[in-house]
C-alpha cells in the first residue's frame, strides 16, 4: 500500500532530543515518513543543486551530522548528489568548483552525477574536479564522438551496483541533454564549431532507451534495486527529458532521485511503463533539505525530506570558517550602496526573473548598455543568480548576481533577429506567475532587457521550432511579441526596423556560444569580442554611471516589458 502525506510533520526521532523535521513521504508500505534505520536497513542520502550553498539552511555541517546519526543505526548509509553542487556562488566561481568539492569531499559522498552548471567551467576543469574528488561521478548518458579523448569521460561511470550485505543496489547516473543549451554550448564543440558531446538527446525515445539498456544491465549483474540519480528536473520546458517522462517510459527502476528544476518533492509516485510504482523525490535547492531514502530490510522503500536538523559537525563547521576566511576580505570590499532592494523573485519566492521583467534585470541589462554603448543589450535572466539588498552593496554582493564570469560581447544584429530572440526568450512565459502546473513558466533564456519597449501576448500559442538539441531554428508570423520599440539618442522609443542593423550587447554565453538555444546572433560581426567580465561590468556601471548609488529609478522595473 502506498502511502502519500503533502503535509509538513515533526517527527521525533529515535535516540536524539530534539525534533527533525520531515517533509511527508511515500513508500511501498504503512510508513508515510522516514525513520530511524533498523539493522539490516539502507539509507541513501541525497541532496541536488547545492549551487555551493555550503552553510546555508542544513548546509554542509548539518548534512555531515546527520549523516553521522543515521551510521550509529545502520552500516548502510550511502551519500549522493544529483548535480549542480560546484557552481552557482561565489566560492565556486573564485576557486572554479574547487572548494566546494574540498567540501563533498570532508562530507564523504559516494556517488555524483554531473549538472549542467558543473559543464560552466570547462571540460579541462571537469577533469580536474573529478580527479580531486572522492565521489565516483556516474553519467550513462553523456558520450564523445570527435577525435582523440574526452579525458573527464574516462572518469565516469554508467552505473555502478553497491552490495549491502546480502542486497545489491544498482545506482545509475543520467544528466540532462539540456546541457549543451544550458551551460556553455561552446564547451561541446571541436575547434570548428560542430558538436562532439552529446547526452542522448536526439529524442526522448533515444534517452529513454539508453537509461533502459543501463537498467537491464544492474537487473543482469544481480541488483536487488535500481535507483537513478538524475539531474533532469520536473519542469514542462524540459520535455521529453524530465524524469517523470524517463519513469513512464522506462520499466525496472525503483527510485529516481532528481536535480535540475530546483523542486521539492517529498515523494510521488509515477506509473512506469508496466504500470507499476517507481518513487521521483527532490530536495530543492541550497541544501534547505536532506534527501533521505530507506530501503528496508524487507525490501520496502520510502523516502522524505529531513528540512531542519539540530546538530551541526564541528569538524565541518572549522572547514566552512577556514575556507570562507581565505578569501572574505575580498568579498566584503564595498563596492556601492542601494537605496532600494533589487530583486529576482516574487514575495512568495517564484523566479520572477525567468519570466517577466524585474528591477534587478534592469539594472543589469543598463550596466551591459551603458558601458558598452550599444543600441540594446541583453542578458538572460538564468544568468542573474542573487539579490541585492537595500544597503551597502560589497564585491562578493556584485559576484552573486553574477557568478559565471562570463565576458561582454557586442554584436551587430538585424531587427529580425532581435525578434527572433525575443520570441524565443518568451515562449514559455505564462500571463501570470501563478499560472500552469509549473506555476511560473519560467525559462532561463527570458531576456531582461534595456532599450527596449515591447509586449508579450500569452494567449497566443507558441511557434517556436528548435532542433533536437533544443536551439532556434524558426518561428511562425503569429508571433507572441509585438509592439516592439527601440530607444533612441533622443530618448524616444520608434519601432524596430525588421531589416536595420542595430548594436547589440551581452555576453559570450549568450552572443558567441548560442546559451538557452539562442543561436541566432552566432555567426555576426562583433564589435567588442570578450571584454569587461560579467560582475565588472556592473561595478563600473555602479562606478562611474550611478555614482557609487542605486537610487530610486531602480525601486521598480521600469515597464519595459509587459505581460498579457
Amino acid at each position: 500500500m502506498i502511502g502519500t502525506n503533502k503535509k509538513k510533520l515533526p517527527c521525533l526521532l529515535a535516540g536524539i532530543f530534539a525534533a527533525v523535521l520531515l517533509l511527508g513521504g511515500c513508500s511501498f508500505s504503512d510508513r508515510t515518513t522516514p525513520y530511524r534505520a533498523g539493522t539490516g536497513d539502507i539509507v541513501i542520502l541525497y541532496t541536488n543543486d547545492v549551487h555551493c550553498a555550503i552553510d546555508e539552511d542544513v548546509g554542509y555541517a548539518g548534512l555531515v551530522a546527520y549523516k553521522n546519526w543515521c551510521e550509529k543505526s545502520t552500516p548502510y548509509v550511502t551519500l549522493v548528489d544529483c548535480g549542480d553542487a560546484l557552481q552557482g556562488d561565489v566560492i565556486g566561481t573564485v576557486s572554479k568548483g574547487e572548494y566546494p568539492a574540498e567540501l563533498m569531499n570532508r562530507a564523504g559522498y559516494d556517488f555524483a552525477v554531473l549538472g549542467n552548471h558543473e559543464f560552466n567551467y570547462g571540460m579541462e576543469q571537469i577533469d580536474r574536479l573529478m580527479e580531486i574528488s572522492g565521489a565516483q561521478y556516474l553519467g550513462c548518458n553523456i558520450r564523445y564522438t570527435g577525435t582523440g579523448e574526452a579525458a573527464f569521460l574516462s572518469r565516469l561511470l554508467p552505473y555502478k551496483i553497491v552490495s549491502y550485505g546480502e542486497v545489491k543496489v544498482g545506482f545509475i547516473g543520467v544528466s540532462t541533454p539540456e546541457s549543451i543549451v544550458k551551460s556553455v554550448p561552446a564547451y561541446f564543440c571541436d575547434e570548428d564549431g560542430n558538436y562532439v558531446y552529446d547526452f542522448c538527446g536526439g529524442s526522448g525515445e533515444e534517452l529513454y532507451e539508453c537509461v533502459q539498456e543501463n537498467v537491464d544491465a544492474c537487473l543482469k549483474g544481480g541488483a536487488d534495486h535500481v535507483i537513478v540519480l538524475a539531474h533532469l528536473g520536473t519542469d514542462g520546458s524540459s520535455s521529453p527529458f524530465t524524469s517523470r517522462e524517463l519513469i513512464e517510459h522506462t520499466k525496472g527502476i525503483d527510485a529516481v532521485l532528481d536535480g535540475h528544476s530546483h523542486s521539492e518533492i517529498s515523494c510521488d509516485v509515477i506509473k512506469n511503463a508496466e504500470g507499476e510504482n517507481v518513487l521521483l523525490s527532490s530536495t530543492g535547492t541550497g541544501l534547505c533539505n536532506i534527501g533521505h531514502l530507506t530501503i528496508t530490510a524487507k525490501g520496502n522503500l520510502r523516502t522524505g525530506l529531513v528540512e531542519t536538523y539540530p546538530d551541526k559537525d564541528s569538524e565541518m563547521e572549522d572547514c566552512i570558517d577556514s575556507m570562507e576566511e581565505q578569501f572574505a576580505s575580498t568579498l566584503g570590499k564595498r563596492v556601492g550602496v542601494s537605496e532600494v532592494a533589487l530583486k529576482t523573485v516574487s514575495d512568495s519566492g517564484l523566479r520572477l526573473v525567468r519570466n517577466r521583467e524585474t528591477n534587478l534585470g534592469d539594472f543589469c541589462a543598463d550596466a551591459y548598455r551603458a558601458v558598452s554603448g550599444a543600441d540594446i543589450a541583453f542578458v538572460n535572466g538564468g544568468g542573474i543568480r542573487a539579490d541585492l539588498a537595500a544597503g551597502e552593496i560589497t564585491y562578493g554582493d556584485i559576484l552573486g548576481v553574477h557568478p559565471y564570469g562570463n565576458s561582454m560581447c557586442v554584436v551587430k544584429a538585424t531587427g529580425q533577429e532581435i525578434l527572433d530572440a525575443l520570441e524565443m526568450a518568451s515562449r514559455f512565459c505564462l500571463s501570470s506567475p501563478n499560472d500552469g502546473e509549473n506555476a511560473v513558466g519560467e525559462c532561463g533564456g527570458f531576456l531582461q532587457v534595456s532599450g527596449l519597449k515591447y509586449v508579450i501576448d500569452t494567449s497566443v500559442e507558441s511557434t517556436v521550432e528548435t532542433d533536437e538539441m533544443g536551439n532556434f531554428l524558426s518561428c511562425g508570423d503569429n508571433r507572441r511579441v509585438k509592439n516592439v520599440t527601440v530607444l533612441g539618442a533622443d530618448g524616444a522609443y520608434t519601432p524596430l526596423v525588421p531589416d536595420r542593423v542595430y548594436t547589440v550587447a551581452s555576453h559570450n554565453y549568450l552572443i558567441k556560444q548560442g546559451g538557452d538555444g539562442l543561436n541566432m546572433f552566432m555567426d555576426n560581426e562583433l564589435t567588442v569580442d570578450e571584454g569587461m567580465l560579467d560582475y565588472e561590468i556592473l561595478m563600473t556601471y555602479l562606478a562611474d554611471a550611478l555614482h557609487g548609488t542605486v537610487g530610486d529609478e531602480y525601486a521598480l522595473p521600469q515597464g519595459r516589458i509587459e505581460v498579457e
